[in-house]
């Protein structure tokens, strides 16, 4: 079985878009291993701290390389990404060796698909720039263009809490999970 790493771009234990991949996990059972990437202990992106890594990097680093492909799914803050999301990207794209550019990276070729609940445009000024960042000639991550889900949250999310997502929202979502296994391969 493939393993997918799942990236929530909201640090909040209750974040509408931890309840998304849930949502999606679900949907992957029994077709894939998924994990969660803890990343709440990455330094800001500093070049004075950079080599050697902190402890924190090198087990991003390690875990983005040891599975198949990687899912963010994320809220969009300011019409993009958040800042904590941009700086985990920040060190994925950073050289593991000081002035080594040849070595690959470990997002590099990555297989990505990118998912978001959010306001009314239902993330999708976040995933664009998502997708424009992780295609940059250094990053070279492979996305997985479409199907994506963006999903707009209901009142209750806003003033109770919870996701409740329609059946047209349930069916774009296996659809993507669909998609991104045949993408995976």
């Amino acid at each position: 079985m493939k393993k997918i790493l799942f990236i929530i771009g909201s640090l909040r234990k209750e974040s509408f878009n931890r309840k998304l991949a849930e949502e999606a996990e679900r949907l992957l059972q029994g077709r894939a291993i998924v994990e969660y990437l803890d990343y709440s202990d990455v330094p800001l992106m500093n070049q004075d701290i950079e080599f050697p890594a902190p402890d924190a990097v090198r087990k991003v680093r390690d875990k983005v390389a040891e599975v198949d492909a990687l899912w963010i799914f994320s809220p969009e803050y300011n019409y993009s990404y958040p800042g904590h999301l941009k700086n985990l990207i920040d060190w994925l794209s950073r050289p593991l060796v000081a002035g080594d550019q040849q070595t690959p990276l470990a997002i590099n070729g990555k297989k990505v698909a990118l998912s978001g609940a959010g306001g009314t445009a239902a993330t999708a000024k976040c995933r664009e720039k998502l997708m424009e960042l992780l295609t940059l000639p250094f990053i070279r991550a492979d996305i997985m263009v479409k199907p994506q889900t963006g999903i707009q949250l209901n009142l209750e999310a806003w003033t109770e809490g919870r996701v409740i997502m329609t059946n047209e929202q349930r069916e774009q979502l296996k659809q993507q999970v669909d998609s991104f296994l045949e993408y995976i391969g």
